[in-house]
């Protein structure tokens, strides 16, 4: 399982969405990148909690991290904190 964080200006807890594949992930990291390039709402959904849908303001986003969950609940080998994603 994968984890979108979504950290926000003024508020001090992130806002997560889950995928399964990191593919999946990295399709949803990428668009949330392009929406606040673009400077548009962008709109999310869970796999995790299907019913959980995110309506985000995206000059709201201070930052975005993408982390693997691992079975023991945590990022799979990292600390808390951000890691470098170096994309294709």
């Amino acid at each position: 399982m994968f984890i979108i964080d979504l950290t926000l200006k003024h508020n001090p807890l992130p806002l997560s969405v889950q995928r399964k594949e990191l593919a999946d992930a990295e399709t949803t990291y990428r668009q949330i990148l392009d929406a606040m390039a673009r400077g548009t709402p962008v709109e999310l959904t869970c796999e995790h909690q299907p019913d959980k849908r995110l309506m985000v303001i995206t000059s709201e986003i201070a930052a975005v991290q993408l982390t693997e969950k691992s079975a023991g609940g945590t990022a799979a080998g990292r600390g808390a904190g951000f890691f470098n994603f170096v994309g294709e």
